[in-house]
């Protein structure tokens, strides 16, 4: 569900918006947290998320179970042993207790599933918000996927249906295994959520499962329920 204000941004982008059917609905405003991101290298950082009066380049993990700190920025902080408040806006802050990790400069931290807790999040891909939604998902007009482990969703590729998982910190369109193979680029019918892609290009990499990543995601409104395990994707009608 998201914020009035924010319901009247997408309305107003919207071409005949009276004539779309729109997956949420009017909240309270406290149970909802709206936090602003920007995309860099096609990844999305949370530019309101601080630590310690810190900010970084803090990015959206949405598969990643646990948040996970550069070992030189949590050095430089520094970062406590054990337990860290992450302020994620002026007046919301959660505590996790990291892994370090060296992320060889992608980003100062990943921010993962352990953030939300049993909630909700929504991304919108356009307005550049991540909706922290505290009541859960409203699934009215989504195409809605359970999942347990890593939260994933049905994609056809070449007319076979395979479950690959959400992950916003891919900045590719699709990467599945590559087996025996080698690691190589490659075309695709892709179709995902009755949104057909057409023929797109893909990866094969050193994964375990497929992952649809941001080049994908964009064009939906992405909402991920942590709590019921349960992904819902709308096609966004802002998004060619």
């Amino acid at each position: 569900m998201y914020s009035k204000s924010l319901l009247i941004a997408i309305c107003a982008l919207v071409l005949c918006a009276s004539c779309v059917t729109l997956p949420w609905s009017n909240a309270p405003a406290a149970q909802e947290v709206n936090l602003a991101f920007t995309i860099e290298k096609n990844l999305l950082v949370i530019s309101t998320a601080s630590v310690q009066g810190r900010r970084g380049r803090f990015v959206f993990g949405s598969a990643e179970p646990r948040t996970v700190f550069d070992a030189t920025f949590a050095h430089s902080v520094p970062l406590p042993s054990g337990s860290v408040v992450l302020q994620l806006s002026e007046k919301e802050s959660v505590a996790t207790n990291p892994l370090i990790a060296d992320l060889h400069g992608a980003a100062d931290a990943i921010l993962g599933a352990d953030i939300w807790g049993n909630h909700a999040v929504s991304i919108d891909y356009v307005s550049g918000l991540i909706t922290y939604q505290k009541e859960g998902i409203h699934p009215e007009a989504m195409t809605l996927y359970r999942f347990s482990g890593e939260p994933k969703v049905n994609v056809v590729v070449d007319g076979k249906t395979i479950s690959a998982i959400v992950d916003t910190t891919s900045p590719d369109t699709l990467v599945l295994p590559r087996g025996a193979g080698a690691a190589r680029r490659a075309t695709a019918s892709v179709m995902v959520a009755d949104t057909n892609f057409g023929t797109i290009d893909i990866a094969y990499g050193d994964i375990a499962a497929p992952r649809v990543g941001n080049r994908v995601l964009s064009k939906f409104l992405v909402t991920i329920d942590y709590g019921r395990r349960e992904v819902g994707l709308w096609r966004d009608p802002r998004m060619p």
